[in-house]
């Protein structure tokens, strides 16, 4: 859609079905810098926090019509029903990449060693002889402390 200068701008990949230009400016009450200001605000921001936000803005500005703020904002209109269908249940919604991603930290899988370790630091532990920070160091070497682990069991 080509629009002449000061003109509101919409960011669609096609055709609005249903929805008339005249429509669109008369329910928008935000300048085009405003709008480029939330898109920036929200490109910021990443899951669960950008579609809350997406979800407020078009519920603020857009009357909850998901396709409108895709209109408006350029913004994704399955994003934006998402966030508010989320914020209409209270439930936060994680995709199987954030929820079922990602190697488990080592002190996780193995929560024995770990602890065993963490005492064994411990007891090399000493303070700072100019008692200048709060810190304690240890010069027991990654090496030694597996041998120490080893002999422990």
């Amino acid at each position: 859609m080509v629009l002449q200068e000061g003109e509101l701008r919409l960011y669609a990949r096609g055709p609005l079905m249903g929805m008339p230009h005249a429509m669109l400016q008369n329910r928008l009450s935000l300048s085009p810098s405003q709008i480029a200001d939330l898109r920036l605000a929200a490109s910021k921001m990443t899951g669960p926090a950008r579609r809350a936000f997406e979800a407020e803005m078009t519920l603020k500005y857009c009357a909850g019509n998901p396709l409108m703020a895709e209109a408006v904002f350029g913004w994704g209109r399955q994003t934006v029903a998402l966030g508010l269908a989320e914020r209409r249940s209270g439930l936060i919604c994680r995709g199987s990449q954030s929820a079922f991603s990602g190697r488990k930290r080592w002190e996780e899988q193995h929560p024995q060693a770990a602890q065993a370790l963490r005492d064994l630091a411990e007891a090399h532990a000493q303070q700072d002889p100019t008692f200048r920070t709060c810190l304690t160091s240890t010069r027991l070497t990654a090496q030694a402390a597996l041998q120490a682990l080893r002999d422990q069991g």
